[in-house]
Protein backbone atom coordinates (compact mmCIF):
# COMPACT_ATOMS: atom_id res chain seq x y z
CA UNK A 1 0.00 0.00 0.00
CA UNK A 2 1.47 3.34 -1.07
CA UNK A 3 1.69 6.21 1.38
CA UNK A 4 0.16 9.57 0.51
CA UNK A 5 2.21 11.26 3.24
CA UNK A 6 5.46 9.36 4.03
CA UNK A 7 5.58 10.65 7.61
CA UNK A 8 7.52 7.66 8.91
CA UNK A 9 10.23 8.16 6.28
CA UNK A 10 10.55 11.82 7.20
CA UNK A 11 10.99 10.99 10.88
CA UNK A 12 13.53 8.29 10.05
CA UNK A 13 15.48 10.68 7.83
CA UNK A 14 15.43 13.33 10.56
CA UNK A 15 16.90 10.93 13.13
CA UNK A 16 19.64 9.86 10.71
CA UNK A 17 20.37 13.50 9.90
CA UNK A 18 20.86 14.22 13.61
CA UNK A 19 23.16 11.21 13.89
CA UNK A 20 25.25 12.38 10.95
CA UNK A 21 25.56 16.05 11.95
CA UNK A 22 25.18 16.26 15.77
CA UNK A 23 26.68 13.02 17.07
CA UNK A 24 29.08 14.88 19.37
CA UNK A 25 26.20 16.77 20.99
CA UNK A 26 24.35 13.56 21.74
CA UNK A 27 27.55 12.01 23.06
CA UNK A 28 27.92 14.92 25.50
CA UNK A 29 24.32 14.65 26.62
CA UNK A 30 24.71 10.90 27.01
CA UNK A 31 27.85 11.25 29.12
CA UNK A 32 26.14 13.76 31.41
CA UNK A 33 23.06 11.60 31.93
CA UNK A 34 25.16 8.47 32.38
CA UNK A 35 27.29 10.22 35.01
CA UNK A 36 24.25 11.54 36.85
CA UNK A 37 22.49 8.17 36.81
CA UNK A 38 25.66 6.37 37.94
CA UNK A 39 26.05 8.86 40.81
CA UNK A 40 22.49 8.24 42.01
CA UNK A 41 22.83 4.46 41.66
CA UNK A 42 26.18 4.25 43.44
CA UNK A 43 24.87 6.55 46.17
CA UNK A 44 21.89 4.27 46.84
CA UNK A 45 24.02 1.14 46.65
CA UNK A 46 26.44 2.62 49.20
CA UNK A 47 23.64 2.82 51.77
CA UNK A 48 23.56 -0.40 53.84
CA UNK A 49 20.43 -2.47 53.48
CA UNK A 50 19.44 -1.98 57.11
CA UNK A 51 19.77 1.79 56.82
CA UNK A 52 17.72 1.84 53.61
CA UNK A 53 14.99 -0.18 55.30
CA UNK A 54 15.07 2.17 58.29
CA UNK A 55 14.71 5.18 55.99
CA UNK A 56 11.62 3.77 54.26
CA UNK A 57 10.06 2.63 57.53
CA UNK A 58 10.86 5.89 59.32
CA UNK A 59 9.52 8.11 56.55
CA UNK A 60 6.45 5.91 56.26
CA UNK A 61 5.81 6.15 60.01
CA UNK A 62 6.31 9.93 59.93
CA UNK A 63 4.26 10.73 56.85
CA UNK A 64 1.59 8.00 56.66
CA UNK A 65 1.27 6.01 59.88
CA UNK A 66 2.27 2.87 61.72
CA UNK A 67 0.22 0.54 59.50
CA UNK A 68 2.08 1.70 56.41
CA UNK A 69 5.40 1.49 58.27
CA UNK A 70 4.62 -2.13 59.09
CA UNK A 71 3.67 -2.77 55.46
CA UNK A 72 6.95 -1.18 54.30
CA UNK A 73 8.96 -3.35 56.70
CA UNK A 74 7.27 -6.54 55.50
CA UNK A 75 7.58 -5.51 51.84
CA UNK A 76 11.28 -4.73 52.07
CA UNK A 77 11.94 -7.97 53.94
CA UNK A 78 10.05 -9.90 51.24
CA UNK A 79 12.07 -8.22 48.49
CA UNK A 80 15.29 -9.15 50.30
CA UNK A 81 14.14 -12.70 51.06
CA UNK A 82 13.29 -13.39 47.42
CA UNK A 83 16.75 -12.21 46.30
CA UNK A 84 15.70 -9.07 44.39
CA UNK A 85 17.17 -6.43 46.70
CA UNK A 86 20.04 -5.38 44.42
CA UNK A 87 17.81 -5.24 41.35
CA UNK A 88 15.24 -3.22 43.28
CA UNK A 89 17.87 -0.65 44.28
CA UNK A 90 18.94 -0.31 40.63
CA UNK A 91 15.30 0.18 39.60
CA UNK A 92 14.84 2.75 42.37
CA UNK A 93 17.94 4.61 41.17
CA UNK A 94 16.69 4.66 37.55
CA UNK A 95 13.28 5.85 38.71
CA UNK A 96 14.73 8.65 40.88
CA UNK A 97 17.14 9.76 38.13
CA UNK A 98 14.35 9.93 35.56
CA UNK A 99 11.99 11.65 38.01
CA UNK A 100 14.52 14.31 39.00
CA UNK A 101 15.23 15.17 35.36
CA UNK A 102 11.49 15.21 34.62
CA UNK A 103 10.82 17.59 37.52
CA UNK A 104 13.74 19.90 36.71
CA UNK A 105 12.31 20.29 33.21
CA UNK A 106 8.60 19.90 33.97
CA UNK A 107 7.94 22.17 36.96
CA UNK A 108 9.43 25.35 35.41
CA UNK A 109 7.64 24.55 32.15
CA UNK A 110 4.40 24.13 34.08
CA UNK A 111 4.87 27.52 35.75
CA UNK A 112 5.59 29.08 32.35
CA UNK A 113 2.46 27.59 30.80
CA UNK A 114 0.40 28.87 33.74
CA UNK A 115 1.75 32.39 33.22
CA UNK A 116 1.60 32.52 29.42
CA UNK A 117 -1.45 31.31 27.49
CA UNK A 118 0.45 31.30 24.17
CA UNK A 119 3.05 28.93 25.60
CA UNK A 120 0.22 26.77 26.96
CA UNK A 121 -1.35 26.55 23.49
CA UNK A 122 1.93 25.26 22.05
CA UNK A 123 2.84 22.93 24.92
CA UNK A 124 -0.56 21.27 25.39
CA UNK A 125 -0.63 19.26 22.11
CA UNK A 126 3.00 18.26 22.63
CA UNK A 127 2.11 16.89 26.07
CA UNK A 128 -0.84 15.04 24.53
CA UNK A 129 1.53 13.42 22.06
CA UNK A 130 4.02 12.50 24.79
CA UNK A 131 1.30 10.87 26.91
CA UNK A 132 -0.58 8.99 24.20
CA UNK A 133 2.28 7.69 22.06
CA UNK A 134 2.93 3.98 22.89
CA UNK A 135 5.80 3.79 25.35
CA UNK A 136 7.78 1.32 23.24
CA UNK A 137 8.05 3.88 20.42
CA UNK A 138 10.28 6.15 22.52
CA UNK A 139 12.88 3.44 22.86
CA UNK A 140 13.64 3.34 19.11
CA UNK A 141 15.02 6.87 18.52
CA UNK A 142 16.59 6.94 22.00
CA UNK A 143 18.51 3.74 21.28
CA UNK A 144 19.54 5.02 17.83
CA UNK A 145 20.84 8.32 19.19
CA UNK A 146 22.44 7.10 22.43
CA UNK A 147 23.05 3.39 21.97
CA UNK A 148 22.02 0.74 24.48
CA UNK A 149 22.15 1.10 28.25
CA UNK A 150 20.82 3.41 30.93
CA UNK A 151 20.86 6.62 28.89
CA UNK A 152 18.19 5.75 26.29
CA UNK A 153 16.12 4.15 29.05
CA UNK A 154 16.24 7.30 31.18
CA UNK A 155 15.55 9.65 28.26
CA UNK A 156 12.56 7.66 27.04
CA UNK A 157 11.31 7.54 30.62
CA UNK A 158 11.64 11.32 30.95
CA UNK A 159 9.59 11.86 27.80
CA UNK A 160 6.92 9.45 29.01
CA UNK A 161 6.79 10.64 32.65
CA UNK A 162 7.18 14.43 32.40
CA UNK A 163 3.66 15.48 31.22
CA UNK A 164 1.93 15.05 34.63
CA UNK A 165 4.51 17.33 36.27
CA UNK A 166 3.87 20.03 33.65
CA UNK A 167 0.09 19.71 33.64
CA UNK A 168 -0.48 19.57 37.40
CA UNK A 169 2.02 22.34 38.15
CA UNK A 170 0.25 24.57 35.63
CA UNK A 171 -3.15 23.58 37.01
CA UNK A 172 -2.11 24.27 40.59
CA UNK A 173 -0.70 27.73 39.79
CA UNK A 174 -3.79 28.69 37.76
CA UNK A 175 -6.19 27.55 40.48
CA UNK A 176 -4.67 29.66 43.25
CA UNK A 177 -7.40 31.89 44.66
CA UNK A 178 -7.41 35.19 42.77
CA UNK A 179 -8.07 37.14 45.97
CA UNK A 180 -4.85 35.84 47.50
CA UNK A 181 -2.86 36.86 44.40
CA UNK A 182 -4.45 40.32 44.41
CA UNK A 183 -3.70 40.68 48.12
CA UNK A 184 -0.06 39.82 47.48
CA UNK A 185 0.15 42.37 44.70
CA UNK A 186 -1.50 45.00 46.91
CA UNK A 187 1.00 44.36 49.70
CA UNK A 188 3.92 44.95 47.34
CA UNK A 189 5.05 41.43 46.44
CA UNK A 190 7.47 41.27 43.55
CA UNK A 191 6.58 38.71 40.84
CA UNK A 192 9.18 36.33 42.28
CA UNK A 193 7.85 36.74 45.85
CA UNK A 194 4.31 36.28 44.58
CA UNK A 195 5.33 33.02 42.94
CA UNK A 196 7.33 31.31 45.68
CA UNK A 197 5.61 32.78 48.77
CA UNK A 198 1.99 32.91 47.61
CA UNK A 199 1.21 30.85 44.52
CA UNK A 200 3.63 27.96 45.02
CA UNK A 201 2.52 27.13 48.63
CA UNK A 202 -1.14 27.14 47.61
CA UNK A 203 -0.42 25.06 44.51
CA UNK A 204 1.73 22.56 46.44
CA UNK A 205 -0.95 19.81 46.74
CA UNK A 206 -1.44 19.83 42.97
CA UNK A 207 2.31 19.97 42.31
CA UNK A 208 2.96 17.06 44.66
CA UNK A 209 0.25 15.10 42.89
CA UNK A 210 2.20 15.75 39.71
CA UNK A 211 5.38 14.48 41.41
CA UNK A 212 3.51 11.38 42.52
CA UNK A 213 2.19 10.66 39.02
CA UNK A 214 5.61 11.31 37.49
CA UNK A 215 7.23 8.77 39.81
CA UNK A 216 4.58 6.16 39.03
CA UNK A 217 4.89 6.64 35.27
CA UNK A 218 8.69 6.66 35.51
CA UNK A 219 8.65 3.36 37.40
CA UNK A 220 6.40 1.73 34.81
CA UNK A 221 8.55 3.00 31.93
CA UNK A 222 11.83 1.96 33.60
CA UNK A 223 10.60 -1.63 33.52
CA UNK A 224 9.87 -1.36 29.79
CA UNK A 225 13.27 0.31 29.24
CA UNK A 226 14.96 -2.98 30.11
CA UNK A 227 14.47 -3.80 26.42
CA UNK A 228 17.31 -1.37 25.64
CA UNK A 229 19.52 -2.51 28.51
CA UNK A 230 18.46 -0.12 31.27
CA UNK A 231 18.78 -2.86 33.90
CA UNK A 232 17.05 -3.40 37.21
CA UNK A 233 13.94 -5.45 37.82
CA UNK A 234 12.96 -4.98 34.20
CA UNK A 235 15.69 -7.41 33.19
CA UNK A 236 14.09 -10.12 35.32
CA UNK A 237 10.62 -9.35 34.00
CA UNK A 238 11.93 -9.50 30.43
CA UNK A 239 13.81 -12.74 31.13
CA UNK A 240 10.68 -14.32 32.58
CA UNK A 241 8.80 -13.52 29.36
CA UNK A 242 11.56 -14.92 27.18
CA UNK A 243 11.80 -18.13 29.21
CA UNK A 244 8.09 -18.40 30.02
CA UNK A 245 9.19 -18.59 33.66
CA UNK A 246 6.05 -17.90 35.70
CA UNK A 247 7.85 -18.00 39.06
CA UNK A 248 10.51 -15.47 38.06
CA UNK A 249 7.87 -13.22 36.52
CA UNK A 250 5.73 -13.31 39.67
CA UNK A 251 8.63 -12.62 42.05
CA UNK A 252 10.12 -9.77 40.01
CA UNK A 253 6.67 -8.33 39.29
CA UNK A 254 5.79 -8.46 42.98
CA UNK A 255 8.95 -6.50 43.82
CA UNK A 256 7.90 -3.85 41.30
CA UNK A 257 4.42 -3.66 42.82
CA UNK A 258 5.69 -3.34 46.39
CA UNK A 259 8.19 -0.64 45.41
CA UNK A 260 5.47 1.23 43.51
CA UNK A 261 3.07 1.14 46.49
CA UNK A 262 5.72 2.45 48.88
CA UNK A 263 6.77 5.28 46.57
CA UNK A 264 3.15 6.14 45.83
CA UNK A 265 2.01 6.40 49.45
CA UNK A 266 5.08 8.31 50.60
CA UNK A 267 5.09 10.90 47.81
CA UNK A 268 1.32 11.31 48.04
CA UNK A 269 1.63 12.22 51.71
CA UNK A 270 3.91 15.20 50.99
CA UNK A 271 0.99 17.08 49.44
CA UNK A 272 -0.66 17.32 52.86
CA UNK A 273 0.15 17.57 56.53
CA UNK A 274 1.52 14.32 58.05
CA UNK A 275 -1.21 11.74 58.37
CA UNK A 276 -4.14 14.17 58.33
CA UNK A 277 -5.96 16.72 56.22
CA UNK A 278 -4.78 18.65 53.17
CA UNK A 279 -2.79 21.85 53.53
CA UNK A 280 -4.84 24.97 54.45
CA UNK A 281 -6.46 26.64 51.49
CA UNK A 282 -5.25 30.13 52.45
CA UNK A 283 -1.76 29.16 53.58
CA UNK A 284 -0.28 31.64 51.10
CA UNK A 285 -2.08 34.58 52.72
CA UNK A 286 0.14 34.23 55.78
CA UNK A 287 3.15 34.49 53.47
CA UNK A 288 1.68 37.70 52.02
CA UNK A 289 1.43 39.18 55.52
CA UNK A 290 4.99 38.04 56.22
CA UNK A 291 6.19 39.87 53.10
CA UNK A 292 4.39 42.99 54.31
CA UNK A 293 6.13 42.81 57.69
CA UNK A 294 9.52 42.21 56.08
CA UNK A 295 9.13 44.93 53.43
CA UNK A 296 6.89 47.66 54.91
CA UNK A 297 8.14 50.30 52.48
CA UNK A 298 7.30 48.22 49.42
CA UNK A 299 3.87 47.40 50.89
CA UNK A 300 3.02 51.08 51.46
CA UNK A 301 4.02 51.97 47.91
Amino acid sequence: MSEIIPLGSWVDQSVHYLLDHDASTFDSIGRFIEGFAALVEHGLQAIPMGVMMAIFIGVGLWRVGWRFALFAALSLFLIYATGFWDQTIITLALTLSSTLISLVLGVPLGIWTAKNKHVAMVVRPILDLMQTMPAFVYLIPAAMLFGLGRVPGILSTVIFAMPPAVRLTSLGIRQVNREIVEAGQAFGCTPWQLLYKVQFPNALPSIMQGVNQTIMMALSMVIIASMVGAGGLGNDVLASIQRLDIGLGFESGLSVVLLAIMLDRITESFGRTPGTAPAPRFAGLRNVMRVRREHPVAAQS
